[in-house]
């Protein structure tokens, strides 16, 4: 004799939970994020707005004040994120948190992904013509093949 359970169809519970989307201020970033938002708001997810603050060593040695500028930065970031979600308040309703990690695009995008338990990652297209070359952040991210990865144009 077998038991046999019955299957129940779940409406609305088997998308992703957390959304990451990247951002650095770039037009290709902040086009990832409203995307992510879009993605979020009709999943019912999570979205992680993530900027990765970079560690230069070199521009404390010239002086310059790194840390300070990245600050404000993320600062302008925030304030850019928080209009854009009073301006579709009533229309789109989305729950959002905005979070900075420190180091390297990639590693702090990797790192953000596996702290948050990022369901999917967005990303906007590289806009430097140097990471034809090298490979961008996205294309590592899709490498690295831990989580679903859109690219933005």
């Amino acid at each position: 004799m077998t038991e046999q359970h019955s299957q129940r169809f779940e409406r609305g519970t088997d998308g992703p939970k957390v959304i990451v989307a990247g951002v650095d201020g770039s037009d290709s970033s902040l086009r990832a994020a409203a995307y992510a938002g879009g993605l979020a708001r009709r999943q019912r997810a999570l979205l992680a707005v993530v900027y990765v603050q970079p560690v230069l060593a070199s521009g404390a040695a010239l002086g310059a004040p790194v840390a300070e500028t990245t600050d404000e930065i993320a600062e302008d970031l925030v304030a850019q994120i928080r209009e854009a979600t009073e301006r579709s308040k009533g229309i789109f309703d989305v729950r959002w948190e905005f979070h900075t990690f420190r180091g390297d695009p990639y590693n702090g995008l990797v790192r953000a992904a596996d702290e948050l338990k990022a369901d999917a990652v967005v990303v906007g297209a590289s806009e430097q013509a140097g990471h034809r070359i090298v490979g961008s952040v996205a294309v590592r991210l899709v490498k690295a093949g831990r989580w679903p990865v859109t690219v933005v144009p």
